[in-house]
C-alpha cells in the first residue's frame, strides 16, 4: 500500500497521511464481508446463479474454477465456483412437480431420505458454466452405494422421477456438484462452517440438505451488501497492518464486538451430532465421486467444450 498522491489531497482535501489500499473485485471482497479468513472456511450464494467461494491454502488450479489470491491473506488463496442454474431452475421444478408452492416443494424434500434411493438429477434450465453443459435434463437411477468399489456402482438412465424424488433429485444434485468441484480446487471437504447467502438461503429444508451434503454446520447471515462491506473491511485492514508494520490477520478489525454488528451469523442447522451423520457423509462422498463420473460422460456425449 501506499500514501495518495500530493495532487490528490491538495485538490480534493484528502489528509497527506491517506493510505490507497490495493483494490479486489466483487467477489474477493464478498470474501471480506462474509468474515472467510481460514481455510475450511466457505460460501455458498444461493441466487439467481449459484456461486461458491472458500479458502485453501493447497490450491489445485483447474478447468472447474476459478484460484484467486485471497485479498485479506497473503498465504491463502480464495477458490470461486459459478453455477448459472440456481433459483430459477429451482423455480422451475417447483412449478413442475410442487404445484408452484414452496411448500409443498419443502414438504416433499422432507419427505424423502438423503440419498434419495439412488436417484441423480442433471437439471440445466440454461447452459451451464459448470460443467459445460447445454440446456437439458437428465436422470439416473445408481445402485446401492456401499463401500466398495466405485466401479461397480453401475447406473440406469430415467426419463423422469416421481415428484418428492424430482425435488430431492434437484437440490442433492446442485450441492453435491458444488462439493465435487470445490474439493477439486482444493477446498478442504469437509469445511469447517458454510455461510450460506441469497433468497434460498432463508429455505431450511434447503439448508439441511446442503449440512448433510457437505458434512458441516451452515450459517447465515443478513449481509445483502457483502462485497462493499468487505472492501471497507479491508481499507480498515491496510490501514492495521500498516500500523502495526507488519501484516495481521483480517480477524483483529472486527474481534471483540462483531456478535452486535452486521458481521455476525446465525447457526441455521448443525451437524455432527446426530447419531449416523458420520455414516452419511461417506455415503454422500460416494455418490458425489459417481456423480462427477456420470458428468463427465455428460460433457463428452453433449459438452460445448471439447
Amino acid at each position: 500500500m501506499i500514501y495518495l498522491d500530493t495532487s490528490c489531497f491538495l485538490r480534493f482535501q484528502f489528509t497527506s497521511n491517506c493510505l490507497v489500499v490495493q483494490w479486489s473485485g466483487d467477489n474477493p471482497n464478498s470474501l471480506a464481508g462474509l468474515t472467510l479468513s481460514n481455510p475450511g472456511d466457505l460460501a455458498i450464494s444461493l441466487g439467481t446463479s449459484d456461486t461458491v467461494f472458500g479458502v485453501t491454502d493447497v490450491p489445485e488450479p483447474s478447468l472447474d474454477g476459478n484460484i484467486l489470491p485471497n485479498p485479506v491473506d497473503p498465504s491463502t488463496y480464495m477458490v470461486m465456483l459459478c453455477y448459472k442454474n440456481g433459483s430459477l431452475t429451482r423455480e422451475d421444478i417447483r412449478d413442475r412437480y410442487a404445484e408452484k408452492s414452496w411448500d409443498v416443494f419443502n414438504n416433499l424434500l422432507e419427505q424423502t431420505d438423503p440419498l434419495n434411493g439412488g436417484k441423480l438429477g442433471f437439471y440445466y434450465k440454461e447452459h451451464e458454466i459448470l460443467p459445460p453443459l447445454p440446456v437439458g435434463f437428465h436422470r439416473y437411477i445408481v445402485d446401492t452405494l456401499t463401500s466398495g468399489p466405485l466401479a461397480e456402482t453401475k447406473e440406469r438412465q430415467k426419463d423422469e422421477f416421481d415428484p418428492p424424488s424430482e425435488v430431492r433429485a434437484l437440490i442433492e444434485g446442485q450441492f453435491m456438484s458444488m462439493r465435487g468441484h470445490a474439493e477439486r480446487c482444493g477446498l478442504p471437504v469437509p469445511p469447517k462452517r458454510i455461510i450460506a447467502t441469497g433468497g434460498a438461503s432463508s429455505n431450511q429444508a434447503i439448508l439441511k440438505t446442503l449440512a448433510s451434503v457437505f458434512g458441516c454446520p451452515v450459517y447465515t447471515v443478513q449481509r445483502p451488501d457483502s462485497a462493499s462491506l468487505g472492501a471497507a473491511l479491508r481499507a480498515a485492514h491496510g490501514w492495521l497492518c500498516k500500523k502495526q508494520g507488519e501484516f495481521v490477520p483480517i480477524s483483529r478489525v472486527y474481534s471483540g464486538g462483531s456478535d452486535r454488528t452486521s458481521l455476525s451469523m446465525k447457526l441455521a442447522v448443525p451437524f455432527g451430532g446426530c447419531e449416523g451423520d458420520d455414516e452419511l457423509l461417506n455415503k454422500y462422498t460416494l455418490l458425489v465421486e459417481k456423480r462427477l463420473e456420470i458428468e463427465q460422460k455428460l460433457v463428452e456425449r453433449f459438452g460445448r467444450v471439447k
